[in-house]
Parts: structure tokens; C-alpha cells; sequence
């Protein structure tokens, strides 16, 4: 199993508020001290935003924010121009995915063995990467 990999909103806020529907393989990558863990800034928004309509235990997105800069296993990926240009073909998928499964892309033509951590159906039957849950 990759030691690096790429998270979505859900896999993200079901662990931090300890959601059972978070799958026992995703639960132990995020478990584990030696995993690294990449945040596409659009999971991050997408964490947010169901923060604020109150759709999860954690009571505030500031919570949510500190609790990921105070482990140094999560790394925030920024939206670049390459990312984007990586989603471009990736139409099967819905806007958010889409720029989600390009960052996962990206980390692997940059050379990294990396898996995204999802249960999202439409990613996980796209085969586009290698995905975890």
C-alpha cells in the first residue's frame, strides 16, 4: 500500500468526528503515524461547506481547520493550472471529483506512489486512479 494519499471531504470529516461509515482501510491509513496525507484545497471547501450547513458533529469550520494544521501528517494541495488542465478529461466525473482525482493525477506524474482515500461510487468505478476505502 502507498504511504501517501490523497483524501476527499468525506474520508476527511468522517475520521476527525469518528464516523463509523468511514471504512476500516481508510480508518487505518489515517491511524497510522507514518501516513502522509494530501488535502486538495477543493476538500477542503467542500469539508467547509458541509461544516456550515451543520451536516456533522464538528461544530465549526475553525475546528476543522486547526485540527488538520495541528497534525503535520495532512498537506494542503493548492488548485494550480496544471491540476485543472489534469481534470479537463475527466468529464465522467462531477466538478469537485473531477479536480479531486486530477490532484491524485498529479501526485502520481510527479512520480509518487499514491491512492486516493474515497468511497465516492463514481470515482471508485471510474478506474481513472487507485483508489482506498
Amino acid at each position: 500500500m502507498a504511504s501517501k494519499y490523497v483524501l476527499d471531504a468525506h474520508t476527511v470529516i468522517w475520521y476527525l468526528e469518528g464516523n463509523a461509515r468511514l471504512g476500516a482501510n481508510a480508518k487505518a491509513i489515517l491511524d497510522d503515524s507514518g501516513s502522509e496525507m494530501i488535502l486538495p484545497i477543493i476538500a477542503l471547501c467542500e469539508a467547509v461547506h458541509v461544516i456550515g450547513k451543520g451536516r456533522t458533529k464538528i461544530t465549526t469550520a475553525k475546528e476543522f481547520l486547526d485540527r488538520i494544521e495541528l497534525d503535520p501528517r495532512f498537506g494542503i494541495a493548492p488548485l494550480t493550472k496544471e491540476i485543472l488542465k489534469e481534470s479537463l478529461p475527466l468529464h465522467v466525473l462531477e466538478m469537485h471529483d473531477r479536480l479531486i482525482v486530477a490532484t491524485t493525477m498529479h501526485e502520481q506524474n510527479l512520480g509518487h506512489q499514491v491512492s486516493l482515500v474515497t468511497c465516492d461510487a463514481s470515482i471508485t468505478s471510474s478506474g481513472l486512479v487507485s483508489t482506498v476505502w
